[in-house]
């Protein structure tokens, strides 16, 4: 009774400790002591888990010294196997090989701590502190005085670990449920969060109606999780991991089934993704599978470990495109006489068209062109980021294979190949469907194919758009209005849609109606009811705007004005009340209004309707990895003030010297130096100046005038606010408008 006494004297003792200091390290030196006596032990260390590093870490003092010891977790210590087996360990002796392979083939005791002291590690208890099923870090008792270690002495460190998991706990921010974080910013309310992951079949289907339902972002799911499990969070991001490439062949389906993939960064370095990554058994079963000695560990969304799975499926290795493309060099060898013959259902040329449709997707091409040549291969190319790039070459011999090939899955006629024809495909990739907008045009070498890949998923938040503060600002208080029109304008590929939709994103609240139409629905958001017009059946812009008007709407998104009646039917519902947005094909905002009144608008009513203009252009953006800064030289400086102009460049409070970027090139980016797009803004505010100017009907150049004394920045000042920035380079400021 006496020692249990004591056992229950020595925990309050402990208790009161940690109570008193703010962190475990801080009551470390005064919690030594008493653990040790618990146990009668010469040392001890309690190592914590580093979230960022996956590994373990320990302070201990001996003497003066307070030594840090640095163990990965994995079986190369015994320390860091528990921390991945999430198992308690006695080991009567840590240098008998035979006792610690029977454990795990691969667990070594680490002696290196032995040999460069005097010490001598004779029996070790070794115990996981959890917290929540979620492993916070290991506690190691050495050399107990008299005899081994016991299961009472295990018994006693399981409730001492448990109060030392609280204290962790609060240390390192982690949770006691995966989206407690949501419920600490309340996205969600904790009986909502209950019943939702009552319904729910697994971790998937709670994420999804999380997103869904609650329209809580990836992000904040993703920072929840990252939390609780004390581990990084990894989105789906192909651009910088791939599937970890291993001798071992982990079945696929086993992965899907328990959302794990092993990935790699651009170094090949091993992480294991994971939706739960305190399951401890399906860790230990991946690293025995894998047979790795280091790797890192990292949580991610059900859905991204699947869509990086699916790149193993429909993704493609790197060879495989030669492979094919072999393939059909070696048949083409052999059937030079039968070219006419060549079924479009070859085997190799549905993998080819297959493999071009997925590396464009891959690669995030906005258009694929497969270009005949007279007296020689087909070539195929890919405008990504604005810029056309060779990708690879088909033979000749199977040039109408491939395009017959592509006819098929768009449903046009294959044995018409006089006159052009449009159509549409789809395809699967990583489980999302991806659809293709197909055209085909004769050509004296015969057909070629242009297909521009339509944007897929939901909508990009609007603080994600590069808008210059100032825009961001104005945009915000027009969009706010209740009736009115907004158009964004700019050429085809500028990222129109994209724009619209982060506005509908913004706006898009329980309360707002919201109905749109357009040609086709590339991108789609919940909450919107989405409207795909067709102007071959005589269901047009018009027709679609007028329906929604019966439809009780607060926000109505039209595809574009493409005439004078989708124009006219635009203006007059901003005026009845609702806030209209639409798309124009202009060059600036001053531009378009002239443009409108060409079309036989009203000057009164549009200048009434109008809260505003947004015009944009996508300029390319340097890549970050390998992007090069030096001092802006004197001409650089006079090309600035030349183009934002000298009375307004005090607004840019330009340091002295300028530091600017400039491309330089590396792996990561095709040694273009770019990487990516980004846009330029020019937003027209219409104010009671302007408004009379629309109603004189005044110029474009007066109507600019004015419009910049309002607070409108060109397309060109922006480019230049977003070179100082150091997004981007002067040269991608002379292709938007520069001299």
């Amino acid at each position: 009774m006496s020692e249990q006494n004591n056992h229950q004297q020595v925990f309050n003792d402990i208790n009161t400790i940690l109570a008193n200091n703010p962190t475990l390290m801080d009551a470390y030196k005064d919690l030594e002591p008493l653990i040790l006596g618990l146990f009668n032990a010469q040392r001890m260390s309690i190592f914590q888990r580093r979230r960022q590093h996956q590994d373990l870490v320990a302070r201990f003092k001996t003497g003066k010294e307070t030594l840090e010891i640095k163990v990965p977790i994995s079986p190369l210590s015994i320390a860091g196997y528990v921390a991945l087996s999430q198992r308690s360990l006695i080991i009567s002796n840590p240098y008998d090989t035979e006792e610690l392979s029977a454990i795990h083939p691969r667990l070594r005791f680490a002696d290196r701590f032995d040999k460069s002291s005097d010490f001598k590690t004779r029996n070790i208890l070794c115990m996981p502190i959890l917290n929540a099923g979620v492993m916070m870090g290991v506690m190691q008792i050495i050399n107990k005085e008299q005899g081994p270690f016991t299961n009472r002495d295990m018994a006693i460190a399981k409730a001492l670990t448990e109060v030392l998991g609280n204290k962790f706990r609060y240390e390192l921010g982690g949770t006691k449920n995966p989206f407690d974080l949501l419920l600490h910013e309340e996205l969600i309310s904790e009986k909502a969060l209950k019943d939702l992951q009552e319904s729910s079949a697994d971790m998937r289907q709670t994420v999804q109606r999380l997103m869904s339902e609650y329209r809580i972002n990836e992000g904040k799911l993703g920072n929840s999780l990252s939390i609780h499990y004390q581990v990084p969070f990894i989105p789906f991001d192909p651009d910088k991991f791939h599937l970890f490439q291993s001798e071992s062949k982990l079945n696929s389906s086993y992965l899907k089934r328990n959302f794990v993939a092993v990935i790699a960064d651009a170094r090949d370095k091993p992480t294991v993704l994971m939706a739960e990554p305190n399951n401890a058994s399906l860790l230990m079963e991946i690293e025995s599978a894998l047979g790795i000695d280091s790797y890192d560990i990292a949580v991610g969304l059900p859905n991204h470990i699947l869509q990086y799975l699916g790149d193993s499926v429909g993704g493609g290795a790197p060879g495989e495109m030669s492979e094919i493309l072999d393939e059909i060099g070696t048949s083409a060898e052999e059937s030079d006489e039968h070219i006419d013959e060549l079924s479009d259902d070859a085997p190799a040329v549905v993998r080819l068209v297959s493999r071009i449709l997925h590396d464009a997707k891959r690669l995030n091409a906005s258009d694929i062109h497969i270009d005949p040549e007279k007296n020689g291969p087909t070539r195929v190319r890919m405008r990504i980021d604005g810029v056309c790039r060779d990708i690879n070459q088909v033979p000749a011999s199977h040039h109408s294979a491939v395009i017959a090939r592509i006819k098929i899955m768009s449903n046009l006629n294959i044995a018409e190949k006089r006159v052009p024809q449009d159509g549409k495909l789809a395809f699967r990739m990583s489980g999302q469907l991806v659809e293709v907008r197909v055209a085909t045009i004769p050509t004296v070498a015969g057909e070629g194919v242009v297909m521009r890949i339509l944007a897929s998923g939901g909508a990009m938040p609007i603080d994600k758009m590069n808008l210059a503060p100032a825009n961001m600002q104005r945009l915000e208080e027009m969009i706010k209005k209740p009736h009115g029109i907004l158009l964004v304008v700019g050429p085809t590929g500028s990222g129109k849609t994209t724009t619209l939709h982060a506005i509908l994103g913004y706006l898009n609240t329980p309360e707002k109606k919201i109905w749109t139409a357009e040609d086709p629905v590339e991108i789609t958001q919940p909450g919107l009811q989405q409207v795909q017009v067709s102007p071959k059946i005589g269901f047009t812009f018009a027709n679609a705007l007028r329906a929604f008007l019966r439809a009780d709407p607060d926000i109505i998104l039209i595809g574009e004005m493409r005439d004078k009646e989708t124009a006219h039917a635009g203006i007059e519902a901003s005026l009845t009340g609702h806030l209209v947005l639409s798309t124009l094909h202009t060059n600036s905002a001053p531009e378009t209004i002239t443009r409108l009144l060409d079309l036989g608008l009203d000057p009164v009513n549009f200048s009434d309707a109008c809260v505003g203009i947004l015009a944009q252009r996508l300029i390319r953006t340097l890549c970050s990895n390998c992007k090069e800064k030096y001092i802006a030289t004197d001409t650089d400086m006079a090309f600035i003030k030349r183009q934002y102009g000298e009375q307004l460049l005090a607004e840019l409070n330009l340091p002295e010297p300028l530091e600017l970027y400039k491309a330089k090139g590396c792996e990561e980016c095709g040694d273009t130096g770019y990487r990516g797009r980004t846009g330029v803004h020019e937003l027209l505010g219409m104010t009671p100046a302007l408004r009379s100017m629309v109603y004189k009907e005044a110029s474009v150049a007066e109507m600019k005038q004015q419009a910049m004394q309002d607070g409108m920045r060109t397309l060109v000042q922006d480019a230049i606010f977003k070179v100082i920035k150091g997004d981007t380079d002067l040269a991608q400021v002379q292709i938007v408008g520069g001299d």
